[in-house]
């Protein structure tokens, strides 16, 4: 196996090839650099190109994750070497990797993305712009940004806000957890299948005569992962979102995002699932909760472009600010999960320090010609 980041193959087929592209980097559950990201694009370009590469197949190298997000402790180095900006790292991280989501989202061949194992963060954004998105009963989803004072980006805007009732808000606001069932209810995947028959799936893609025309090569996608699927029912874990989703959308039902966020957190329940996500909005930076719940609400009619547009914009702000840095320290870099966020409770935040982060920081958006 080489120790190249991003593993790339051309794998003939009956007729054509399928690029592969593996996410290998293990040891970090394959979480995504700028140089990954940067391999990414200019293979995906070429592919495009490419007549005789018909669809493209990405997976991650090893058992546990298919990837676990971005390099977060990269984004916090830039961050504290530079407070209050501009973050070069980060910010040039930031708009490349959202350049590669838009990419994949509009890409015109299909994209089967094998999501199995630990999928969140900048995971999820990968495998969120797929055509042909595949779970297993391994999968575990997650945008738990409000716990380090960032917020679902990667294209979070768009897919959050197209899920059922409030159920967007209520996973952006906590970072719940969710398993393979809930990707499919929540329109995050496309097909469960498990996780033994991914041999035999790339196998059923490489018999197939691919042609030029990419709806056909849809179709033929279509063809070859709805028996796996069938054969893989016995095997789909038990939901939570969809069971729970009177619950959530009663506690995401407040006059004011404040008493959403009190709704949450002040629930008593002995459900574990609801409990964790209580305990993550508890415990996460409440001006992240504000600024997560007010992009949700902006973008909520955007474009995939204005998406975009929009995350690169606050993402941008979110690094400049001291508050990501204290949340990765206190998660990721000391691990004594003790932030010293800025204000206690999500009353406590000046409307004027909110509003600062939905102010373009620069003359030109980074991403104005997606």
């Amino acid at each position: 196996m080489s120790d190249a980041a991003v593993l790339f193959e051309e794998l003939p087929a009956k007729a054509g090839r399928i690029g592969r592209a593996t996410l290998n980097v293990p040891a970090t559950l394959n979480s995504l650099t700028l140089d990954m990201v940067d391999l990414l694009q200019v293979q995906l370009d070429a592919w495009a190109r490419d007549e005789d590469i018909a669809a493209v197949f990405i997976d991650g190298s090893g058992e546990k994750a298919f990837c676990a997000g971005g390099d977060v402790q990269a984004l916090h180095r830039s961050a504290v070497e530079q407070p209050g900006g501009p973050c070069d790292y980060a910010e040039n991280f930031f708009a490349r990797e959202y350049r590669m989501n838009y990419t994949l989202h509009t890409y015109a061949k299909p994209v089967i993305c094998w999501g199995h194992g630990i999928v969140m963060g900048g995971g999820l954004g990968v495998m969120a712009g797929c055509s042909h998105r595949i779970v297993t009963e391994a999968t575990r989803i997650a945008m738990p940004e409000v716990t380090i004072a960032l917020f679902p980006d990667v294209g979070g805007s768009w897919f959050l806000n197209h899920m059922p009732g409030r159920a967007g808000q209520f996973l952006a606001l906590t970072g719940a957890s969710i398993n393979a069932a809930d990707a499919l209810y929540t329109g995050l995947a496309d097909r469960f299948i498990a996780s033994e028959h991914k041999a035999a799936v790339l196998d059923a893609l490489l018999q197939q005569g691919w042609g030029l025309d990419a709806a056909d090569n849809h179709a033929l996608v279509r063809h070859c992962l709805r028996p796996f699927a069938e054969r893989s029912l016995g095997s789909v874990p038990a939901a939570q979102v969809e069971p729970h989703m009177a619950t959530i959308n009663r506690l995401c039902d407040g006059d004011s995002v404040h008493e959403v966020i009190d709704n949450i957190i002040g629930q008593q329940t002995d459900d574990p699932w609801l409990a964790r996500a209580r305990d993550s909005l508890a415990h996460g930076s409440k001006l992240a909760a504000l600024w997560i719940a007010r992009q949700l609400w902006e973008t909520r009619h955007a474009s995939l472009r204005e998406v975009f547009q929009a995350e690169i914009q606050l993402a941008t702000n979110v690094v400049r600010y001291p508050e990501f840095a204290e949340g990765v320290r206190a998660l990721l870099i000391d691990k004594d999960r003790k932030p010293a966020w800025q204000y206690d409770t999500s009353r406590a935040v000046p409307d004027e320090v909110l509003d600062g982060f939905f102010r373009a920081p620069w003359h030109a958006n980074p991403l104005a010609n997606l």
